[in-house]
């Protein structure tokens, strides 16, 4: 009987164990539901943009110019020192030119010389020219010998001739005081242009060389007028025409946007990459500018109105190259990933050329975890 009561114990173990297994399969066999992902959505919009070639250069003074002496000497004195303005015509090194004033006097002297020499030569002449017209009327009279009628002309022509050597000898003065004038001149080194100055190489004691052989003692540059230098691929070369703007922003100055226009294209392309070179002139009137930054921009070739636009972020797989990428789209309160055709790209907004639709609301943020036809609770952002 004990054995009896053991075994159907056993047996009704057995079974509940059974139910047990069977009740646990049936709970595991349960689909396990993904919650939502929380997104943020925006309705996709049209809007006007302009087009552009993405372009960087670096900005050059239009006007500059290095300065040198033309003479050799000692500075005697400097007028101008490092980063002030300066205007065309400024005194800025005065050279030692003793020498050459002392070349002037002579010269001066040798006009007054020559002047009086030439009112003798003159006196002469004229008597000469008496004496011959004296002696004419003595042969016609047979009072003179042919022997005094030669004499009396060979004098006139002498002495005419001692007047054009008089007056050439003023001449011969004259130059050579112009030119110790020029040269004296030259020793007051002037500025050739408005401008700063942006190197000072020269002190008082120096001695200057002449302009062959001489080193700038200043540099001057005008930053009110820069050029921007920048290449362009020769994919776009064809869309770069005279007269474009070119907006572009410098590192120093974040969030100003500054412009130029195209002035010169480069006729032929670079040999070593295939590359266009574009000069744009820059105003720059409040001289924030400066020659040398490094500038990035781009040059605006059009203007489209109602382009369909999306941040680049909300792109997935995004190559510029083949204008491919995808994003998610949400249809029925699930996300779907769409594939789409990009077009022009400005700032950071990108044309959707096809694959989206006006309206339609795609995933802007939280999407780095989405799989195509996960459910989402969507944010809405504008």
């Amino acid at each position: 009987m004990k054995q009896m009561v053991v075994g159907v114990f056993l047996l009704m173990a057995a079974m509940g164990m059974t139910a047990c297994g069977k009740g646990e399969a049936k709970k595991s066999d349960a689909p396990v539901v993904k919650p939502p992902v929380a997104v943020e959505a925006r309705a996709a919009s049209v809007a006007g943009i302009t087009e552009g070639i993405e372009v960087t250069g670096s900005l050059e003074p239009k006007n500059s110019v290095d300065v040198k002496t033309q003479i050799p000497g000692l500075i005697k004195q400097v007028l101008v020192t490092e980063w002030v303005h300066v205007k065309k015509g400024q005194p800025l090194v005065q050279i030692d030119v003793a020498e050459t004033d002392a070349q002037v006097k002579r010269a001066e002297a040798a006009i007054i010389s020559a002047r009086a020499n030439l009112v003798q030569t003159q006196v002469a002449a004229n008597r000469a020219e008496r004496e011959l017209a004296r002696i004419i009327k003595l042969k016609e009279g047979g009072l003179a010998t042919p022997q005094a009628f030669d004499d009396a002309r060979s004098e006139a022509e002498a002495a005419k001739a001692r007047v054009g050597v008089a007056a050439a000898q003023i001449s011969v003065s004259e130059e050579e005081m112009r030119q110790g004038m020029a040269r004296r001149a030259k020793g007051m080194v002037l500025a050739p242009l408005d401008g700063i100055v942006a190197l000072r190489d020269v002190n008082v004691g120096d001695l200057a060389s002449d302009a062959a052989a001489a080193k700038p003692i200043f540099r001057i540059v005008d930053n009110r007028l820069l050029t921007l230098t920048v290449t362009v691929s020769s994919r776009d070369a064809g869309r770069v025409k005279v007269g474009q703007s070119l907006e572009f922003s410098v590192d120093s100055q974040p969030g100003r946007i500054f412009s130029g226009k195209i002035m010169y294209i480069n006729p032929e392309l670079s040999a070593a990459d295939r590359s266009l070179k574009v000069n744009a002139e820059v105003k720059n009137g409040s001289e924030s500018l400066k020659g040398g930054m490094f500038a990035k921009g781009r040059i605006v070739t059009g203007s489209r109105p109602e382009v369909l636009q999306v941040p680049r972020s909300a792109i997935g797989a995004f190559d510029m190259q083949t204008k491919k990428g995808n994003l998610f789209v949400v249809e029925n309160g699930t996300a779907q990933l769409r594939e789409i055709t990009t077009g022009a790209v400005t700032g950071d907004q990108v044309e959707v050329s096809s694959g989206l639709k006006k309206g339609e609301q795609y995933v802007v943020r939280g999407g780095f975890s989405l799989k195509s036809g996960d459910k989402v609770a969507v944010a809405v952002t504008k």
